[in-house]
């Protein structure tokens, strides 16, 4: 990724601790970025392994104040950004603003949604994984663990769909008028 004011990456189809180990170096370059669409990011291994995995982690809490830590988010957007922050000297000055430099959503929210989104390709599921091998999505695993606003996410999803196929027909239809305009003179 070269430098730009501001990158939007599309999480779809894309494996988790890739795409995060190439955000968190971009950070630490300066750049600012946004990961939209964190419920559809994979992570390899079967469904089944990975659920087991994150109730292994949902145990592993302080014994005598659970509320000390260490904390267990359940939202997509947030597994990523702890991820990210995995991967960040995150409590050196540099490291804090290095992760006030990263956004999170699951969907694609507003001022995103007519932003040209960036895919990672060192990251893609499609290109890294072996056909056949297993992965699971994250959202997935995310409502099995306690995120309760899947339904709501998809919901604003099939919105941002008909408005956006709506716009591409409109923008079809005056691209066909400027071409027959011109071939008219």
């Amino acid at each position: 990724m070269g430098f730009e004011k501001f990158i939007v990456v599309d999480g779809r189809g894309h494996l988790i601790g890739r795409l995060a180990s190439v955000i968190a170096k971009q950070l630490l370059e300066g750049q600012r970025v946004a990961v939209v669409r964190c419920e559809m990011l994979n992570v390899s291994g079967s469904f089944y392994r990975n659920k087991l995995k994150y109730f292994a982690f949902l145990r592993k809490r302080m014994n005598s104040n659970p509320k000390r830590g260490p904390y267990h988010f359940r939202a997509p957007s947030k597994i990523l950004w702890r991820t990210v922050r995995g991967m960040i000297p995150h409590k050196t000055k540099r490291g804090m603003e290095a992760l006030n430099r990263l956004r999170v959503f699951e969907g694609i929210p507003p001022p995103y949604d007519k932003t040209k989104r960036m895919v990672v390709p060192s990251a893609l599921r499609v290109l890294r994984l072996k056909p056949g091998r297993k992965y699971a999505s994250i959202g997935r695993i995310s409502r099995e663990v306690g995120w309760r606003y899947g339904d709501v996410v998809e919901k604003l999803e099939v919105k941002r769909k008909e408005k956006s196929a709506a716009y591409f027909e409109a923008k079809k239809k005056m691209n066909a008028l400027k071409a027959k305009a011109a071939a008219s003179l």
